[in-house]
């Protein structure tokens, strides 16, 4: 294996920590009584197993309290027995049936959020409040090092979120709750849970173990989790390629290699293999607490349909795709390409209430080292090393004028580095620090958030490989919530937010073999702005509730990966550019509880989603793209255009399902149709529209010593469909599962 390089500047790792000190031990100070549980994270146990109220859950992601319904921003939530079915082996395949929001695909083991037509280093994944540390923005094959089984609550933040976390949150954020760190006492001296899981599509084999507890002083409390979960390749309903794909070998036989011709029924080099981990010790108080955690993330996993970049006398391009449908779940003996990742991650958390003019003080820092190395069969292709350390500091202020509000400070450092044969992105690091100050008042039946953001970040490369960056960015933001009856209200949204672009935009040259594309940067390119204009009306009279968004996003320099049209050694050549850009959209939800009576509460509800994504100049532009061969290169000029649709942009979607509840039973049933994408890019292809159809069977009980067990049984892709993901560069070699069941038991203590 190759060894790391660094750039000349270092983490200040003892300056962060020793910076949290002091405040540490004013929070110690403070601790003088047992804690009271008002500011816990929501965990089971109570094990109350009705229907949760989601609009009522307190948004953890936003520094003033409020609840997802007293919110004007839009927020979805999951938690409860909705989080329980909705679980999935990633984030992104966990909340991708909220109204707005979708997953990427590339092969099981990766899926990242989608939101609003937004994804990768615009979607931010925060493990509460904090940023995940991990590289899934830099490639698409690169999976999010949260695990969504161990999530208390989450939430998504539809729409611009740079004002509470900055540059990576331009399009929306997800964030995580999972309480590894507590902050408050337990209500028992013991609690937690067990869950153990097997599915059929993918030969599925999860258990997960919570514990939660406090001592008999009710000033220290801990937590402990535990995850192990392996799957074996999916099972697909035809063929792994697509009919377009393979009609198109059919005319060029010899450009296709013959390993996947028959892949059918079973979809070659799509493993999992996960573990995850964490202890987490706090001290707490009437006022505060304090608390230090420490958690583990390690996967690995298949990336099907993948492609070497060989060496470069292999050119004129020699590519087969990997997969070896006849090996065992772990990733050694796979002849493709898999990834091993290894995340470990030091978290301090803080917080103080009752400081004067302050209501309460809360303080995170985290640093994290992350290893994600990528195998060709046996051997070594490429190392990614990340470090990062981030802090943030939340400080809520009394009502100043009627305003109550919160201040907040946030900064962080990356140093990336990347080696191997198959290192498109040059070694950097990155830094950045924002201030921001958001709050509110209420005007009778009409309430208004204001909110300001500025930013200074910088990215330094290795001299070799190109110029270093700086950049300011500003946000800004105006809210507001009009109750036109006390089951009616109007809300309004209006937003001014900056994204600086990233190392990987900027720098990027080379062979992407994920996307399987010659990929270059452009280290001119300027920071992007984003104004929106929202408008959405809730209503909710006893027991219906009818929720409606539209909204338009002017993108002023928007970046994003063009296809040239250019084909070098059998593999397209794509570009980072910037243009005006436009995003209009809407969405719908529905939920209607028509029956709750003695044989229980049966409830419909409807949700469709659309986004439309377009460039908003005229004409086109030149660039000039050169391709390196060894010793020589080749030169192209690419015309580009400023008018059409943008790329990759997810479908618009309908869906509805049937969910009955009663003592100790909850059953639904629901579809999800997918249109047909045929608003799509030059040199990009549409996609068919599909049917999801899924159902779930849950029966709970409760035991007299307070414990409870349930037995579950999920079915996903119930008519066995072929589903191709418009948004993934696999679309045409990997389609997602088929027909699969899952069923376990989950023990609540």
């Amino acid at each position: 294996m190759t060894t790391r390089r660094r750039v000349s500047r270092t983490l200040p790792r003892p300056t962060a920590f020793t910076s949290l000190a002091t405040l540490a031990s004013a929070i110690l100070l403070a601790l003088a009584v047992p804690a009271s549980a008002q500011d816990a994270v929501p965990d089971d146990a109570g094990h109350e197993h009705g229907v949760t109220d989601l609009d009522t859950l307190r948004v953890r992601a936003n520094p003033i309290a409020r609840t997802a319904d007293d919110l004007a921003r839009p927020v979805a939530v999951l938690a409860g027995e909705r989080l329980d079915d909705a679980k999935a082996n990633s984030i992104g395949e966990t909340v991708a049936r909220l109204p707005g929001v979708q997953s990427s695909f590339f092969g099981a083991g990766v899926g990242r959020p989608i939101i609003r037509g937004m994804e990768g280093a615009r979607v931010q994944v925060l493990s509460d409040g904090l940023s995940a540390g991990d590289v899934s923005t830099v490639s698409v094959d690169h999976a999010v090092s949260i695990e969504p089984f161990l999530a208390n609550q989450i939430e998504v933040l539809k729409g611009p979120a740079s004002l509470l976390y900055g540059n990576g949150a331009i399009g929306g954020a997800v964030n995580v709750v999972d309480g590894r760190i507590p902050e408050a006492a337990t209500s028992r001296p013991l609690e937690g849970r067990a869950e153990l899981r097997a599915g059929s599509v993918n030969d599925e084999r999860t258990g997960m173990l919570r514990l939660d507890g406090t001592a008999a002083s009710g000033r220290l409390v801990f937590h402990i989790d535990a995850l192990h979960r392996e799957t074996g390749d999916v099972e697909i309903p035809g063929y792994a390629e697509s009919a377009a794909l393979r009609a198109e070998h059919e005319h060029n036989d010899n450009d296709h290699d013959d390993h996947d011709d028959d892949a059918r029924g079973t979809l070659p080099n799509s493993f999992v293999r996960t573990d995850s981990g964490a202890l987490g010790l706090s001290w707490v108080g009437n006022r505060g607490f304090i608390g230090v955690g420490q958690s583990l993330f390690n996967t690995r996993y298949g990336v099907p349909g993948h492609v070497h970049a060989g060496d470069e006398q292999q050119d004129e391009h020699g590519h087969g795709h990997g997969g070896d449908g006849d090996r065992d779940h772990d990733a050694e003996g796979h002849g493709g390409v898999h990834i091993e990742m290894d995340q470990r991650r030091t978290e301090l958390r803080g917080g103080l209430d009752d400081i004067g003019p302050f209501q309460s003080l809360r303080a995170r820092i985290a640093h994290t080292d992350y290893t994600h190395t990528e195998y060709e069969g046996d051997e070594v292709g490429t190392v990614f090393d990340n470090e990062t350390i981030e802090g943030r500091l939340e400080l809520a202020h009394r009502p100043l004028g009627g305003w109550e509000g919160a201040f907040g400070l946030q900064w962080s450092q990356r140093d990336f580095a990347a080696a191997g044969a198959e290192a498109f992105v040059p070694d950097s690091e990155s830094r950045d620090a924002g201030l921001f100050w958001i709050g509110e008042r209420d005007f009778g039946p009409a309430s208004l958030e204001l909110g300001l953001r500025h930013d200074r970040n910088g990215i330094d490369i290795a001299a070799d490989a190109g110029p270093s960056r700086d950049f300011s960015t500003t946000s800004l933001s105006l809210a507001s919530r009009w109750d036109l009856r006390p089951d009616v209200h109007l809300s309004f949204g209006l937003d001014r937010a900056q994204r600086s672009p990233t190392a990987e935009e900027l720098h990027s040259s080379g062979i992407h073999v994920a996307t399987q594309s010659h990929e270059f940067g452009d280290p001119g390119l300027d920071v992007e702005t984003a104004n929106r204009a929202e408008v959405g009306l809730h209503w909710h009279r006893g027991p219906l509730r009818v929720g409606a968004a539209i909204y338009h996003v002017r993108y002023d320099d928007f970046i994003y990966l063009a296809d040239t049209g250019i084909v070098d050694g059998g593999l397209p050549v794509r570009a980072w550019t910037q243009a005006d850009a436009r995003f209009s959209g809407g969405e719908l939800d529905v939920e209607w509880t028509f029956v709750d009576n003695d044989s229980g509460a049966w409830t419909v509800g409807a949700f469709a989603d659309v986004v439309r994504g377009r460039l908003a100049g005229q004409g086109t532009r030149t660039i000039d793209v050169s391709v390196p061969h060894g010793d020589h290169a080749h030169d192209y000029a690419a015309e580009l255009a400023l008018d059409g649709n943008l790329p990759r942009i997810a479908p618009a979607r309908i869906g509805a399902d049937l969910r009955w509840t009663s003592n100790h039973w909850r059953a639904g049933i629901g579809a999800v149709r997918y249109a047909r994408q045929d608003d799509v890019a030059g040199f990009e292809h549409a996609t068919p529209g599909h049917t999801l159809v899924h159902a779930n069977l849950a029966w709970h009980m409760d035991t007299a010593s307070g414990n409870a067990v349930e037995l579950f049984v999920n079915g996903n892709n119930l008519l066995d469909r072929e589903v191709r993901v418009h948004t993934s560069f696999l679309k045409d070699l990997a389609p997602m599962a088929g027909r699969g069941a899952s069923a376990g038991v989950r023990v609540l203590f």
